[in-house]
């Protein structure tokens, strides 16, 4: 697999340069006489200009539906990155030949299967009439949702305080208890990050003390333009612009003295930069994700899922203003990160105040976990962008959950620390919030269904009047707040308290025959029996082996805290001809 990974990675290296000449000997010439249904309207328009950057969507995606049944992150990482390579080396190489002989530059991917292309109409045309193409979505640069200053300007350089933002959300409760984040990794993809800053550097998971090393710990997915701050493919981590510094700095930001200005800053941090200054592309945003799932040496070699981040924050956004014109073009990339194991934390935008306006990608999607941003008085602020979600015709509800984002002090590029405002701004809160988590209770890393429920069933519960979607008064959650601002220490609390697992085995003959069942590792139970006392997150389920019966090694069960989880199993005659599959059924009570 590991093989298929680093020939992937050549092929993507290895950009071919021609001009698309067209029938008539001119570059350029070919005209569409009517735009294709798979293909966007943006595409078609540049296309008819000359050349363009697109993205060739694969009818052939992998399925990953099993990566539900593994017990921890670092088995679904690898389950999922296996799947996803063996799908892009099975179907990518037709496509690929036909790009080489028309020409075209072209950088495939893994993520989602799918191909970057750069183009003119003649290689649109060749990409769209293919059966094995299902789609042609536009790459184009997507400049970011701008933050709002704050009028104080420049914050100051040291406060001996805790910032407003942290206490609010009761973190600093948590660090008392003894949880800094230490043992969980956070990721962002943004501007860049200046890795040395006072506040950043000894979290930096590329630090040790004396020295960097960059291998598995950054990536640039800018390969052309950059400046003399952040060249094009920079090998070091670095930030044109300042807002991805700032957002890591409420992450997990602390400078060693008493300006702590993050949720967990024990925990390690690495990092992926999809702007030029401020600039992003789809493709930009697809490559991070997919080095996250499997961070790479600085060459792109060894790709390693076993040093993916526990949560990614994503304050950034695909507007259909700027070309994103289909809500689905990231879509299969961020259920693919999710099915890894990988909480992706996302802005909610800054389209305030009327609802709808949570609308672009990817915001909108079910796999992420989006963010609303509060003020001091955890009244929802006049920009952050509210659901329900239309533009993908799903109504949606969004956002997730909310957290302070108006006059958030961070670090900034440079080495100095700024003010500002933005959906941006809150959604590092909740993946710091997960990194604390993840430290309370290993059991939570790659539990991402658990882990939003806990942050969510734990928040402090906010209402609204303003009606959004079909939302009464009283309701929780909302197309404003979601389930309210985040409350670090409510959520510790249950992060750490325990639940119950019973598991019950099917068919009475198999348990008549000695059908028995034990959870970690420990005693044999039999049906019905419950265990209790297990802490929060994943536990791996075994049946005994039954003579006659097809038994399984291990099954999962994901524990909630507080509650009776219930796992029925179902032993199966073996049969020669076709191994029947074990049927599971879970649910909690």
């Amino acid at each position: 697999m590991w093989r298929a990974l680093k020939r992937l990675a050549l092929i993507s290296a290895v950009t071919v340069f021609a001009a698309v000449w067209a029938g008539t000997g001119r570059p350029g010439a070919t005209v569409f006489i009517e735009r294709p249904a798979k293909v966007d309207r943006l595409v078609m328009r540049k296309a008819s200009e000359g050349k363009t950057e697109f993205l060739v969507f694969l009818a052939e995606q992998a399925d990953l539906s099993g990566a539900g049944d593994l017990a921890d992150k670092a088995q679904k990482g690898l389950y999922v990155v296996r799947a996803l390579t063996a799908a892009a080396e099975r179907a990518q190489g037709p496509v690929i030949e036909a790009l080489q002989s028309l020409g075209a530059d072209f950088r495939p991917f893994w993520i989602a299967n799918m191909i970057w292309v750069r183009g003119g109409a003649e290689v649109v045309n060749a990409m769209a009439a293919r059966p094995d193409v299902a789609r042609v979505h536009a790459n184009p640069s997507v400049r970011l949702q701008q933050p709002f200053p704050s009028a104080a300007g420049a914050a100051p350089q040291s406060p001996a305080a805790v910032q407003w933002n942290i206490a609010r959300v009761n973190a600093p409760a948590v660090w008392d208890a003894g949880f800094t984040g230490q043992g969980a990794v956070v990721a962002g993809q943004d501007t860049g990050y200046q890795w040395d800053h006072p506040a950043l550097k000894r979290q930096y998971r590329g630090w040790n003390g004396t020295s960097a090393d960059h291998d598995y710990n950054w990536h640039d997915a800018v390969h052309s333009g950059g400046d003399g701050t952040c060249p094009a493919d920079s090998p070091v981590p670095c930030d044109d612009y300042g807002h991805g510094t700032h957002t890591m700095g409420t992450m997990v930001g602390d400078d060693g003295d008493a300006d702590r200005i993050g949720m967990a800053p024990g925990a390690r941090w690495i990092g992926c930069r999809n702007m030029d200054n401020g600039m992003g592309t789809p493709a930009t945003y697809a490559e991070c994700f997919q080095w996250f799932i499997a961070p790479t040496r600085m060459d792109g070699s060894d790709a390693d899922p076993a040093m993916a981040p526990d949560v990614i924050n994503n304050s950034w956004s695909c507007t259909p203003g700027e070309g994103c014109e289909d809500p689905n073009v990231l879509l299969t990339v961020v259920n693919n990160v999710r099915a890894a194991g990988i909480l992706t934390v996302q802005s909610a935008g800054n389209a305030g105040a009327p609802c709808e306006t949570v609308m672009d990608p990817a915001a909108i999607y079910r796999a992420s976990f989006t963010v609303g941003a509060t003020d001091r008085s955890d009244v929802i602020a006049t920009f952050s962008s509210r659901g329900p979600v239309t533009s993908d015709g799903s109504n949606r509800r969004k956002p997730d959950i909310s957290a302070p984002g108006v006059s958030i002090r961070s670090s900034f590029k440079g080495g100095g620390y700024s003010i500002m405002s933005g959906t941006s701004m809150a959604a590092p809160h909740v993946a710091g919030l997960a990194a604390l988590l993840v430290s309370a209770n290993s059991r939570l890393s790659g539990q991402v269904d658990l882990l939003e429920r806990i942050a969510e069933r734990t928040a402090l519960h906010l209402v609204t009047s303003q009606g959004c979607g079909d939302d009464g008064p009283t309701d929780v959650p909302n197309n404003v707040y979601g389930w309210g601002r985040i409350d670090a220490y409510a959520a510790y609390r249950r992060a750490i308290s325990t639940g119950t697992l019973q598991v019950t085995l099917e068919p009475s003959q198999a348990v008549a025959a000695g059908g028995r069942w034990r959870v970690d590792g420990g005693p044999w139970k039999v049906d019905g029996q419950q265990v209790s006392g297990l802490a929060a997150g994943g536990h791996t389920v075994e049946l005994k082996i039954v003579a006659g019966w097809k038994t399984p090694v291990v099954l999962t069960a994901v524990v909630e805290p507080g509650r009776t989880t219930r796992l029925s199993a179902v032993y199966s005659r073996p049969n020669p001809a076709s191994w029947l599959p074990l049927l599971l059924r879970d649910g909690s009570r």
